[in-house]
């Protein structure tokens, strides 16, 4: 009797730790500076905004196209991998709340929906009701993609290769410096209104003034 208990108290604890490792790998992670060099990283004569924002990509549930160019020329860009299915779902209403808090000063938000960590809904329309319905999301979104290996989307893929941290979950953020010279990147565990965050946005946008 009192074996089993030690037992199922012994497999409890390996439980827990378990649990608390792939925590700590997948969404825990520490915030990450990388400061790039050359004019490679920066708008040219003939594209107003970054090369890695020289896209088209379809919006979420419509036939229609996000021009990610003209949405991010000479902004502050957070880009984030969502999924609705998951437990930092939630963090669909800080990002929306910084969303309104910046968008009149040159920040913008690009959300990218993706299974990559099968936890989001294999049906666009019911992405979508997650995001504009449940939400209220207003900042542009992406049709579903990959975020990780060689079919991760191009905007995910850029910036794994110089952030040298591609996402382990959903919510990973990235923040690109106007002038495209830094990203920061957060883990998922990092909540949008964290002041960690608002604290790079603020400081990068001051250095765009």
């Amino acid at each position: 009797m009192r074996s089993g208990i030690i037992f199922t108290i012994a497999v409890g604890i390996a439980i827990v730790v378990i649990g608390l490792v792939f925590y700590n790998k997948v969404a825990g992670g520490h915030q990450q500076e990388v400061v790039l060099a050359g004019a490679a990283n920066q708008a040219d004569g003939e594209h107003a905004c970054l090369p890695m924002f020289q896209h088209r990509l379809r919006a979420l549930h419509t036939n229609t196209e996000h021009d990610l160019c003209e949405l991010t020329a000479g902004k502050v860009v957070m880009v984030v991998n969502t999924a609705s299915q998951c437990g930092y779902t939630g963090q669909f209403e800080g990002l929306e709340a910084l969303h309104q808090q910046y968008q009149g000063q040159d920040f913008v938000i690009l959300g990218f929906p993706s299974d990559s960590f099968r936890q989001e809904h294999d049906s666009e329309e019911e992405t979508a009701t997650v995001c504009f319905v449940n939400y209220g999301v207003t900042f542009p979104m992406m049709a579903t993609s990959k975020v990780t290996g060689t079919d991760a989307n191009p905007i995910f893929k850029e910036l794994s290769a110089a952030t040298k941290q591609a996402p382990a979950w959903n919510f990973h953020k990235y923040i690109v410096s106007a002038d495209g010279l830094k990203i920061t990147s957060f883990p998922s565990k990092v909540e949008p209104l964290d002041d960690a965050i608002t604290q790079v946005i603020h400081d990068y946008l001051e250095e765009a003034q």
